[in-house]
């Protein structure tokens, strides 16, 4: 049988969200869930499934019976939200994992997909990060509580992957940004949130912008449909028990693989270009007296290239559809203020 039927159930947990959006758009562009062919995409929205309350996502499993599942659903933030809401960041995304994962294995689904994230890593592993660097040093502590929620649904996708047979696979993203992105001004992370600063302050024609840090980290950023491009190729052909599949350096099947561009910038490289795109002409400053992060975070991404999927969209091209992206919604009323 094939990894991916077209006659699938396809559940994509967090299907409103701009990653969950990008797989379902990738999925669909696919040809799957169609029902002429036997195909769902089954995507509830918060209101229909609350992913935090374990007998409301049983009762779910029960009645829609899914096949395949995607957890792509999360409580995310920046710097600051990880901050000041750790114990959110730490004890939602565990019980969102717990609650799909435990019961996508109880009601048989055939195949999981666990979208992590490239925070699981140390701060200072060594560079580009490969997938052995996971636990092999301190995490970065402005992120640590996200982090650790998300290494923990890695190894439980990798647990019982390994006592029960349930074929989960992983997939690390770096730090992505596009359509249905979070553009809140307290709770976002740094490219919405430096497009929605600039494009307001061209707006309102202020003389500075003041960013957080020192603009000297690196960064690597993903579009949202690479992403979903990414997990509908590991979907339908990353197998890691096939004997070709990728290997640790020990000779390992590998349970998760990063995904990126292995290409990035500094933070003051990016502020500069956002500031170019959006037309604003003032100052930017920097406060170095808040926190940078991990210095430098570009994901070795050579396990899935050599499978055969490649990133399409360079940031030169995305990063304009960003700010077209935040334009709309804000034109339409769709964001905070």
């Amino acid at each position: 049988m094939a990894l991916l039927n077209s006659n699938d159930q396809i559940f994509i947990a967090g299907a409103r969200g701009m990653a969950g959006g990008a797989i379902a758009r990738a999925l669909a562009n696919a040809g799957y869930g169609k029902s002429a062919r036997d195909g769902a995409l089954l995507t509830p929205s918060r209101t229909d499934l609350n992913l935090l309350d374990a007998r409301a996502v049983n009762n779910w499993f029960e009645a829609n019976k899914p096949t395949i599942v995607v957890l792509a659903a999360a409580t995310v933030g920046g710097i600051q939200a990880n901050t000041t809401r750790p114990a959110d960041f730490l004890l939602q995304n565990l019980q969102i994992e717990t609650n799909v994962i435990e019961t996508a294995w109880r009601h048989g689904v055939r195949r999981l997909l666990f979208l992590g994230s490239s925070c699981i890593y140390p701060k200072f592993s060594e560079q580009p990060i490969r997938e052995e660097s996971l636990l092999n040093g301190s995490l970065e502590p402005t992120n640590e509580w996200y982090a650790i929620a998300k290494i923990a649904g890695i190894k439980l996708g990798e647990a019982l992957r390994l006592q029960h047979g349930f074929d989960v696979i992983s997939l690390m993203p770096t730090n992505l940004y596009g359509p249905g992105d979070n553009y809140d001004p307290t709770g976002s992370h740094v490219l919405p949130a430096m497009i929605r600063r600039f494009q307001e302050a061209t707006d309102q024609n202020l003389k500075s912008v003041t960013c957080w840090g020192s603009g000297t980290p690196l960064r690597e950023f993903l579009h949202a449909d690479d992403l979903g491009s990414a997990c509908l190729f590991a979907l339908e052909n990353w197998d890691p028990s096939h004997p070709s599949a990728p290997k640790d350096d020990q000779g390992k099947p590998l349970a998760f693989l990063n995904v990126g561009t292995g290409f990035d910038l500094s933070i003051k490289e990016l502020a500069e270009q956002v500031a170019r795109i959006v037309g604003y002409k003032g100052s930017i400053e920097w406060d170095a007296s808040k926190p940078d992060g991990t210095p430098k975070k570009q994901l070795n991404v050579s396990r899935l290239t050599n499978l055969g999927w490649t990133p399409k969209i360079p940031l030169e091209q995305g990063l304009p559809l960003a700010i077209e992206d935040f334009r709309q919604r804000r034109s339409m009323g769709l964001l905070r203020s």
